[in-house]
């Protein structure tokens, strides 16, 4: 499997600036994976539950910790299910919606 696509995953911290304000910070990683749209019956049943569902991304399980969101040639898209392999690999499997572009 071709893991050769560079993609960011997001993770989002809060912390409390000296006038009590809580502030938003993202950090992002790239990491390398195999990516291709959802199969039609993750599609379909993904509409069926309200979702969108529109890239997988495969990649070396231990890259990942959790991150909910991806961003992928400057989209970004939220994680809304994975997937261990049997061998080494996880699969994200995602949507692109509000709320994750900032």
């Amino acid at each position: 499997m071709d893991r050769s696509t560079p993609i960011a995953l997001v993770k989002t911290t809060y912390t409390r600036d000296a006038a009590g304000v809580q502030r938003k910070a993202e950090s992002l990683r790239t990491v390398y994976a195999n990516v291709q749209s959802v199969t039609a019956s993750e599609f379909f049943e993904g509409g069926r539950n309200g979702l969108a569902p529109e890239l997988r991304f495969t990649m070396f399980r231990y890259d990942y910790d959790g991150e909910p969101v991806v961003i992928h040639e400057g989209r970004r898209y939220a994680v809304y299910r994975t997937y261990n392999g049997r061998d080494d690999t996880i699969e994200l499997y995602t949507e692109q919606k509000g709320g994750t572009n900032g």
